[in-house]
């Protein structure tokens, strides 16, 4: 599926819902007195939604693919802190909620991973590049790839009968065979 506004991508959603429940979240009684915390995991986990959305209206794949990994490292700096969370008594009622919101992230982390594997491994440039040349360029390849694929199919199909045919032919056959060295 194409995207063509960063509000559409499912993994976006999942950030901005993760960073607005983590502003609601971090203003709960135990967070209070825990330094910077609280700001801390709130500015993580928005830096998550906002990468991505910049990344996408960068317009190149190289720079998309470097705000996805910084997306994505923020997403490992909440995780970092709700496990840290995880480990102080101040936060043991709230363990249910942590490991749904450590759970999230890593959701949100495999997303981003399968993404930037996709774009590491395409030869699109990004919008910012494209014009007549390369919308051809990248159809043609489209084609030429549907193609191989059709007729890689269909040659195995033809090898298949051709290995079942060699098969039949050294199989042992039941006419009976003259007897050597008796002539009729």
């Amino acid at each position: 599926m194409k995207y063509s506004r960063f509000e559409e991508l499912p993994v976006w959603n999942l950030a901005a819902d993760l960073a607005a429940i983590m502003f609601e979240w971090t203003t709960q009684p135990s967070f209070r007195g825990k330094g910077d915390l609280a700001n801390q995991i709130q500015r993580a986990t928005l830096s998550i939604s906002n990468n991505i959305a910049e990344g996408f209206e960068r317009g190149t794949t190289n720079e998309l693919i470097s705000y996805l990994y910084i997306a994505r490292g923020s997403a490992g700096e909440v995780r970092s802190m709700l496990a840290v969370m995880k480990r102080m008594l101040a936060f043991e009622q709230l363990r249910d909620e942590i490991q749904q919101y450590q759970s999230d992230c890593e959701q949100i982390s495999r997303q981003l991973g399968g993404w930037l594997s996709s774009l590491q491994n395409s030869g699109i440039q990004g919008q910012r590049h494209l014009n007549d040349a390369t919308r051809t360029r990248f159809d043609q390849e489209q084609r030429r790839r549907a193609f191989v694929e059709e007729h890689a199919e269909r040659m195995k199909e033809v090898e298949a009968r051709i290995l079942e045919n060699q098969k039949q032919s050294r199989a042992p056959s039941n006419e009976p065979k003259p007897k050597e060295g008796i002539e009729e």
